[in-house]
């Protein structure tokens, strides 16, 4: 377990990573309220946060939290693939929006959150598993070859994000059909 109270700069990271989910419904309020998409913006949004939607199912199918370092699916290829995907379906749904203080809001939140979570989960994996981590950092070590589960998907909770992720859309949707 990390000691917060001696290292102010993960406490720090704490306090961001505990607030950025209700932080997160609050951006996503005002990002909604302010956006002004059109047919040509989601057209241009949606394949990009698609693309992050799907990054992010493939990632929790293989990810088992608190177990291992995985080492398979894109953790094979990339450190923190479930932030990079949250990252892609912002940046879609920021220019979906088609209003640049709504991407504005969605670009600070996700640039200040993610970059704080990825540096509290990276000190808590080398607290938890310390040289394999390491390992892994580096791009050592062995790699696994494990399948896509899809049932391990769910069990992380991803199900959730696929529904935020189609509630988004069909609220851009029913916006630009509104201002159309």
């Amino acid at each position: 377990m990390l000691d917060l109270a001696a290292n102010p700069g993960l406490r720090r990271l704490f306090l961001i990573a505990r607030a950025r989910v209700a932080a997160g419904f609050v951006v996503a309020a005002a990002a909604f309220w302010l956006a002004r998409p059109t047919w040509s913006s989601l057209a241009a949004g949606a394949p990009l946060a698609g693309a992050g939607a799907l990054l992010r199912v493939w990632a929790a199918g293989h990810l088992r939290k608190g177990v291992e370092v995985t080492r398979s699916g894109p953790y094979r290829r990339m450190r923190h693939p479930l932030y990079w995907g949250s990252f892609l379906m912002g940046v879609g749904f920021a220019a979906a929006a088609a209003e640049p203080l709504a991407a504005g809001l969605v670009i600070a939140y996700l640039a200040v959150t993610l970059l704080a979570a990825a540096r509290l989960e990276e000190a808590t994996l080398r607290e938890a598993f310390g040289g394999e981590f390491d390992e892994y950092v580096r791009g050592a070590g062995p790699q696994s070859e494990r399948r896509f589960s899809a049932r391990q998907m769910a069990a992380n909770g991803e199900l959730r994000a696929l529904a935020g992720f189609a509630a988004a859309l069909g609220l851009l949707g029913l916006k630009a059909w509104l201002l159309s």
